[in-house]
């Protein structure tokens, strides 16, 4: 344990739960599109352990799909959106066309300059209806 109470005591973000109502739609989505690897299962819960190497993204079945409540983040406590760090500019422009053509994926705005640049983002609903956002980060 350090001696130095006046550093933050969490390290950054383990991982990011993710309730699902398809959950192969979205771990195929995490896979295929964005290239995650899929790092562990718990089949009777059921959930699937995704990566990218820095970020780990657990997806978790609802039980009743049918009747479950969509997201909401206007309107719903907790999540708003997850942001997702792409390399450059030119990933972000590559990963917007890809989108545009991905099944159940519902592009809420194209790249753009994040409150006036340099910074570009973009913002999308990705299968399953979680709202994500892909940011190029000024380099």
């Amino acid at each position: 344990m350090s001696n130095d109470r006046n550093k933050p005591i969490t390290q950054g973000v383990h991982h990011v739960g993710l309730t699902v109502p398809n959950l192969d739609t979205t771990r195929k989505f995490f896979i295929d599109i964005l290239k995650y690897e899929q790092i562990g299962e718990v089949p009777d819960y059921p959930a699937v352990f995704l990566s990218d190497g820095n970020t780990m993204i657990t997806l978790w079945q609802t039980e009743d799909p049918v009747n479950a409540i969509s997201f909401d983040r206007k309107n719903v406590i907790g999540l708003h959106h997850v942001a997702m760090k792409v390399e450059d500019d030119g990933e972000l422009d590559h990963l917007y066309k890809v989108l545009q053509k991905t099944n159940d994926v519902k592009i809420e705005f194209k790249p753009e300059p994040l409150l006036g640049g340099p910074t570009r983002h973009m913002m999308c609903y990705i299968p399953g209806g979680i709202r994500v956002e892909f940011i190029a980060p000024n380099s």
